[in-house]
């Protein structure tokens, strides 16, 4: 197991997680063209939903800039902040699903994110890695809480949530600075006990 919640000890060993057709694992430096490459063609279909403050630049793409982010995501994991992963579809480099600010303690919580290759949209990969991730979450790091928050407007995204079946929990205002604009986001949200009541369905329909 990688988190024991007795001792607090956590396992700092790199996941490679596999659904049905989609393989999670930390991205390395090994990455970086084919990850340059779908953020390139993909830029202006991904720009309009990304985190960023207003003024502030774009996220930067160069190598070194890439290796270091790699670094700090080797470091987030080894200390049980955060776990991030790259998206695969047959050895194709699909996307990135991450797993962010985890907090332990009394609140046992994270926060689901993810984008996809444009080429690749509509085809069930993400939800199809976001179990995956569930799975890891719940089994794994012992997590009892998730969440996801959508602008309500991003339609693909939100029907991610609707194939996972997640609880929708309401409208958070002005919840997050998107491209520079403080949008109201949708939060979505799946506990452990929910975890275990739908395991079945999520492990035959998408992981095995």
């Amino acid at each position: 197991m990688a988190y024991n919640k007795e001792t607090g000890s956590l396992s700092t060993k790199p996941a490679d997680l596999v659904g049905k057709r989609v393989r999670l694992r930390p991205l390395d430096v090994t990455d970086y063209e084919d990850w340059y490459q779908v953020r390139v063609r993909c830029r202006e279909w991904l720009i309009p939903w990304e985190p960023r403050p207003a003024g502030a630049p774009h996220m930067a793409e160069d190598r070194l800039t890439f290796i270091t982010r790699c670094s700090i995501r080797d470091r987030e994991r080894q200390i049980g902040t955060a776990y991030s992963f790259g998206l695969f579809v047959n050895s194709r480099f699909a996307g990135e699903i991450n797993l962010s600010s985890v907090q332990r303690g009394a609140y046992q919580n994270g926060y689901v994110g993810y984008w996809i290759d444009e080429e690749l949209a509509g085809n069930g990969y993400i939800p199809e890695g976001c179990a995956v991730l569930f799975r890891y979450a719940f089994e794994e790091l012992c997590l009892h809480r998730l969440q996801i928050a959508i602008v309500p407007r991003n339609t693909p995204s939100r029907q991610v949530a609707r194939k996972l079946e997640l609880r929708q929990e309401g409208v958070a205002v002005r919840y997050l600075e998107i491209d520079g604009v403080w949008e109201d986001h949708v939060r979505y949200a799946i506990t452990s006990e929910e975890w275990w009541e739908k395991r079945s369905d999520y492990i035959n329909r998408w992981i095995e």
